[in-house]
């Protein structure tokens, strides 16, 4: 079964970043689907690597996934790692598991060793964004809570990413949790994202506060660059590390576990490589003791159904994310999307991914840049007058 067309879509959702999905056929008449994790306004890169990559696939088989992967990145990438190259290779890889599937005429997770579990358990993320107070936080909480989630995540930080932050802004962020523990109840999940943003003391402070309010976990306390800072923050705290985000290679993750960096990683799906890279990731986080929550700021088409098999295969599975705020889009795209109830996504049934997409709908919504992003009303409420307006921080 030979590749006989690679094409690249993208898909604009009205919210957060175009999603880029990759389609490819073979010469039997069976397609499958990909998707890239891509960022905001730098979608466009990791769309001219697939299209670079493109003519290296045709003519190959689609079932030698692994021996693929191993020859671009040998003789495209020159072994050298770069999220954008996996970014690109993931979505291929994806495609061809998918293809793999529907040859099979079975679903993913049980070609990959079958079923750990019945149904995937998510959180809401994405619900937040617009949000400028601590009152309007909580409206939108508890929107979630009202659409049957049991779990969701949010930066409770204010403003722009910086290193160091005034004390003011510490306290903003544990009263910002304090009242959406307050509202939601004990019983609801709160999954606390650090995005990297400030230096371990300001994150081990910030994560001592908050844990009288049962916090799940804490997201990305320090840059992951220096996993010595994650370790550091992890050994000042009783609250769950998670890293990951930001790592894409085995290599990385080892560091992380010969560090103790983090009680939980979350590698994407759509950029550490697919399908396979996540399952050896996985297994080089279980002798550790280490549990996995996959990033999946993606579709909640593609990108979410193989997480959702990936998930429902590995045994060190703990909760996986979900955009809800791309979900009306998709679910306008989707030809038979993924079904979410009381927080679980139902396993799919259908061969490959169980998912498909309408190229009508996907092609009436087609790339369109998102607005820069305006600081000004952050600076009028936190004053700091030792910066400078930057051009990538607001819309002059």
């Amino acid at each position: 079964m030979k590749i006989v067309r690679v094409e690249t879509f993208f898909y604009h959702p009205g919210s957060g970043k175009n999603l880029l999905f990759v389609r490819i056929e073979t010469d039997e008449g069976i397609h499958g689907w990909g998707e890239s994790y891509v960022s905001v306004k730098k979608e466009k890169v990791v769309d001219q690597y697939l299209r670079a990559i493109a003519p290296y696939l045709v003519g190959r088989s689609a079932f030698n996934i692994r021996h693929l992967g191993q020859v671009l990145f040998d003789d495209f990438a020159i072994r050298r790692s770069s999220v954008d190259f996996l970014c690109a290779w993931s979505a291929i890889e994806i495609a061809l598991w998918d293809i793999v599937g529907k040859k099979a005429n079975l679903p993913l997770y049980n070609i990959l060793g079958g079923a750990s579990r019945e149904a995937v358990r998510v959180y809401a993320n994405g619900w937040w964004y617009g949000v400028d107070s601590i009152d309007s936080t909580v409206k939108k909480a508890l929107e979630v809570k009202e659409m049957g989630f049991t779990a969701l995540k949010w930066d409770p930080f204010p403003g722009p990413w910086r290193t160091f932050i005034s004390q003011q802004e510490e306290d903003y962020a544990v009263d910002n949790v304090r009242a959406v523990r307050e509202a939601l109840g004990p019983d609801f999940d709160l999954l606390i994202d650090a995005h990297r943003r400030v230096a371990p003391y300001h994150s081990a402070r910030v994560a001592r506060r908050l844990e009288e309010f049962g916090i799940y976990c804490y997201e990305e306390p320090c840059l992951s660059d220096n996993l010595d800072l994650v370790a550091e923050v992890r050994n000042q705290i009783s609250t769950p590390v998670v890293t990951g985000e930001t790592l894409y290679t085995k290599e990385d993750f080892k560091r992380v576990f010969e560090k103790r960096a983090a009680d939980i990683i979350n590698p994407d799906i759509c950029a550490v490589g697919g399908i396979g890279a996540m399952l050896d990731i996985a297994a080089l986080a279980q002798p550790h003791a280490v549990a996995v929550s996959p990033h999946n700021y993606n579709s909640t088409i593609v990108g979410l159904a193989a997480t959702v098999h990936f998930s429902a295969v590995i045994p060190n599975f703990t909760i996986a994310e979900l955009f809800i705020n791309l979900l009306p889009a998709c679910d306008e795209l989707a030809v038979n999307p993924l079904k979410i109830k009381d927080g679980y996504i139902e396993l799919p049934t259908g061969p490959g991914l169980g998912v498909d997409l309408d190229k009508d709908v996907l092609l009436s919504r087609p790339y369109k840049d998102f607005p820069h992003k305006d600081m000004r009303q952050y600076w009028e409420e936190f004053p700091r007058k030792n910066y400078v307006w930057g051009v990538a921080n607001v819309t002059r």
